[in-house]
């Protein structure tokens, strides 16, 4: 069986490399940049969570905040993004709260669903490179996660024979790598 690591690889590969090369490093748990890093705060880390969590929510599996989505967004911007990207990354997060307070009056993680939602919808307009970004990486720390591997995809963790035609069902999970 061939490790998630390498499968996202040889996808990444296959794909024409759509994903970042930074964010292909990430998934493979390397370290590209030695440079100066930025800190991030709890209150920043926090903010993250909320934010991933908004991009995929808990529905009838996990949300992005529970499978510690932030905590892959965080390591791969200091691990694999120059000081500049970081930079407009969490000058971009901290657009977000600003935006969040003066048209709510609070902060970010204060906000219900709907108004999150709301919110978001409109950073994907404003500040579309920073939403982009941080869609990519929710999507990409989600997936790989426990959670988001056995229960937001299908997942056999002894797959057994090899079926390379099995019909897929309607409503179906993906299955995983």
């Amino acid at each position: 069986m061939i490790p998630r690591r390498d499968a996202l690889q040889r996808l990444t590969l296959l794909l024409g490399g759509v994903l970042s090369a930074q964010l292909t490093a990430g998934l493979m748990g390397q370290v590209i940049n030695l440079g100066p890093s930025v800190s991030v705060s709890a209150e920043q880390q926090k903010l993250l969570a909320e934010a991933a969590d908004t991009i995929i929510p808990t529905t009838d599996t996990p949300g992005a905040k529970e499978a510690g989505a932030e905590q892959f967004i965080v390591r791969v911007m200091r691990d694999c993004y120059v000081r500049e990207d970081k930079e407009k990354f969490y000058a971009g997060l901290a657009r977000l709260e600003e935006d969040c307070r003066e048209q709510y009056h609070k902060g970010f993680a204060e906000l219900d669903a709907a108004q999150r939602k709301e919110l978001m919808t409109k950073t994907a307009k404003s500040n579309k490179a920073f939403f982009l970004r941080l869609k990519e990486l929710t999507v990409a720390g989600y997936f790989c996660s426990e959670i988001g591997a056995s229960k937001a995809l299908e997942y056999l963790p002894i797959p057994g024979r090899f079926e390379g035609d099995v019909p897929y069902q309607a409503g179906q999970k993906a299955w995983t790598l």
